[in-house]
């Protein structure tokens, strides 16, 4: 089994990216990082990460799930990314587990796949505005389940993300 980790290619947050790698990792399951560029990405706290490949070179059908990470960059990257707002949609469409964390359920939304669905999302008010704008159903918990879609409030949430995650691969 295998997940797609999609992060920016600067400013993701180390320990949205790190805890659930290394959790993943643990439980037998490969992961591939994906970025808006291939190489070297940088985060918030200094980490670095090498995204393998670019969202245009992933594809859907070598995945059980894709894993968004957020962080500042984020929202400067990831938001506005065409390829990774259609990756996103077709994982869902084809009823595979949909992850984001922190500000990266922004691209979920964009995605067009919580409408009536709950979800969190870190409370920045543009975060905020998007996923009501979406029709998401904001709860202020730590990590939201609903179907395939799980979405977690922030870093201090990536070890209970990444386990619910799993839980969901494993329906």
């Amino acid at each position: 089994m295998k997940l797609l980790l999609a992060i920016a290619p600067e400013r993701y947050r180390d320990e949205e990216l790190n805890v659930p790698r290394k959790i993943f990792e643990e439980a037998g399951i490969d992961v591939d990082i994906a970025s808006t560029a291939a190489g070297t990405c940088k985060g918030m706290l200094g980490a670095t990460a090498k995204a393998a490949m670019t969202f245009d070179e992933a594809e859907p059908d070598d995945y059980a799930g894709i894993v968004v990470v957020g962080g500042t960059g984020s929202q400067d990257y990831l938001w506005e990314s065409e390829r990774l707002i259609a990756l996103v949609r077709a994982f869902f469409e084809q009823g595979k587990v949909v992850a984001a964390i922190c500000l990266a359920p922004v691209v979920l939304a964009r995605a067009g796949i919580l409408a009536e669905r709950q979800a969190t999302v870190y409370r920045s008010p543009e975060a905020v505005s998007e996923m009501t704008k979406a029709g998401a159903n904001l709860l202020d918990i730590p990590v939201v389940a609903d179907m395939q879609i799980v979405t977690a409030n922030g870093p201090g949430a990536a070890a209970q993300f990444a386990d619910t995650v799993i839980t969901k691969l494993e329906c």
